[in-house]
């Protein structure tokens, strides 16, 4: 089971999709300098199937993503099977994704995300229309280790038996949200009880341990958020093994990720860049003085300015 440019036979690294963050532009930047896969945000498969001009826009890919996974959420199969139809239209899909994992009360209050890990045959009847509807290669799951208890093992195998290719951990129960200990055995569990290949996630922050998590579980590859989101060289070092990154890569790549967003967002990238700027800034001598600083600029130019001179002249602190 692999597509032209995704195989197993090695470990992936794959971005996860990160409500807010993980747009086009943050996309596109992670997967040129080492992701195997990039995943939308995730979309509301009653907004697809209402032609939301908005949900569609957030379709939209780099050309770099290759292979591209969109990830859906919903709870009512004629719906999703009418979201999938209308995903069918689009090209440069090679995968679909369920969520069965986000633990947000708006989503888990329509049923959707990790609300099906409590109705495991609606979520196998809601793959399989996924499969039997949708003309994309894959289709994938993301998944946690149940809502309230833990029910990994019996969660994972509903979802291979529905005929799922792959699916993605993440290891906290809904109620654990992101906050309690992530139950790295139980992603190993899931790992050896089923035949598909398994994706480890939750709170993989660097690269020792990205290396740990796949030495531990035995997963086929780890999805990384919130760890990339400030640090998306995580994945060239994964791809390179490479444990330190020198200063010119990452401006490099702050500056990409810049001219990405204002290439996508126009004038409105601006703003939009403070959040990432505060990330990137983590750590470097004068960071609040920049913080303060950018959060005044609203002109294209200057705003470049500033950062690219920033992040070209100041070093970490010690």
């Amino acid at each position: 089971m692999s597509l032209k440019n995704l195989s197993f036979n090695n470990p992936i690294y794959v971005l996860a999709p990160l409500a807010g963050f993980t747009d086009l532009p943050f996309r596109s930047v992670v997967k040129k300098f080492g992701a195997d896969l990039t995943v939308s945000e995730m979309l509301s498969s009653n907004a697809l199937a209402h032609g939301s001009k908005k949900t569609l826009h957030m379709l939209e890919k780099s050309s770099l993503e290759d292979p591209y996974s969109v990830q859906i959420s919903g709870s009512d199969i004629d719906i999703v099977r009418q979201a999938v139809e209308i995903l069918n239209e689009h090209d440069g899909i090679d995968i679909l994704d369920l969520n069965c994992g986000c633990p947000v009360p708006k989503v888990v209050g329509h049923g959707s995300g990790s609300s099906l890990l409590n109705n495991l045959p609606l979520m196998s009847d809601i793959i399989r229309t996924m499969k039997e509807t949708s003309n994309k290669e894959l289709t994938s799951v993301k998944i946690r280790l149940g809502f309230e208890e833990k029910n990994h093992v019996e969660i994972a195998k509903v979802v291979e038996g529905s005929g799922a290719d792959f699916l993605a951990v993440h290891g906290r129960t809904r109620v654990g949200k992101f906050k309690a200990a992530v139950d790295y055995d139980a992603i190993r569990e899931i790992k050896a009880a089923v035949s598909i290949p398994v994706i480890a996630n939750g709170d993989i922050d660097s690269y020792e341990k990205a290396k740990w998590v796949l030495e531990h579980t035995g997963a086929d590859g780890v999805m990384i958020g919130r760890g990339a989101v400030g640090s998306p060289w995580i994945f060239h070092q994964l791809r390179t093994g490479k444990e330190h990154i020198d200063a010119a890569l990452k401006h490099e790549i702050i500056m990409e990720h810049f001219d990405k967003m204002i290439e996508f967002y126009g004038d409105f990238g601006v703003p939009m860049f403070r959040k990432h700027t505060h990330t990137y800034s983590k750590g470097y001598k004068g960071a609040s003085v920049l913080r303060n600083e950018v959060n005044n600029i609203n002109d294209i130019n200057e705003y470049r300015e500033t950062i690219d001179s920033f992040f070209k002249n100041n070093e970490m602190a010690t």
